[in-house]
């Protein structure tokens, strides 16, 4: 009477850890992975649009005129447009004057609309710029900083907004040099650059030619 009883019992057993282990399998297979430490994925990623107004024209023939910026968004360089309080004519006439323009704008924090777009500077540190020394090549510009110890997307800020503007060098490229004996180096705003910032070391900057 024992034995069977005994039998009966383990018979319960074995077919109640079955029906344990199917409910565990058929989770299992449904997609529900166990774990007993709570899993923190952060915060969903945010989206920026890297998109702002265009300038009114109004607003141009008030102020002076728009220039272009190169400012940082997302993970490259994107171009905003910003008025100036300085003619169109003049910064096509004063290479230095263009210059020194454009670089105060990249100093400048982001306008609402532009932070509201996503975008951020990294130039900064009361940056100025002048013309070249003797020696240099007469397109060359000399930053109070070296251009090496600059952040690198600082540097693609600057290369960027200066290339195409009228203070390049006539030929799309940009002459940097620093406060050291150093001569300008040549570079060049490439779209691999844009996408890119963070290359800006690597880029194809030759040193100038002794003109």
């Amino acid at each position: 009477m024992d034995t069977t009883m005994d039998r009966t019992s383990v018979r319960r057993r074995v077919a109640l850890a079955g029906a344990v282990l199917g409910i565990l399998v058929g989770g299992t297979g449904c997609g529900i992975r166990t774990t007993q430490v709570p899993v923190d994925a952060g915060a969903a990623p945010s989206r920026v649009s890297c998109d702002v107004p265009a300038k009114n024209p109004g607003e141009q023939s008030q102020a002076g005129s728009t220039v272009r910026v190169f400012l940082v968004c997302g993970a490259g360089l994107v171009s905003v447009q910003r008025v100036v309080a300085v003619k169109e004519e003049v910064l096509a006439a004063d290479r230095m004057r263009a210059a020194q323009t454009l670089l105060d704008e990249l100093q400048k924090e982001p306008t609402p609309p532009e932070e509201a777009a996503g975008f951020t500077t990294d130039v900064r540190g009361s940056l100025t710029v002048s013309g070249p020394r003797a020696g240099d090549p007469q397109q060359a510009l000399r930053l109070n900083r070296q251009p090496d110890d600059l952040p690198t997307h600082a540097l693609a800020q600057i290369v960027c907004t200066y290339s195409g503007s009228a203070a390049d060098d006539g030929g799309g490229a940009v002459e940097l040099g620093g406060p050291s004996e150093d001569p300008p180096r040549k570079y060049q705003c490439t779209a691999a650059l844009k996408a890119r910032p963070e290359t800006v070391p690597t880029l194809r900057d030759l040193r100038s030619p002794t003109p």
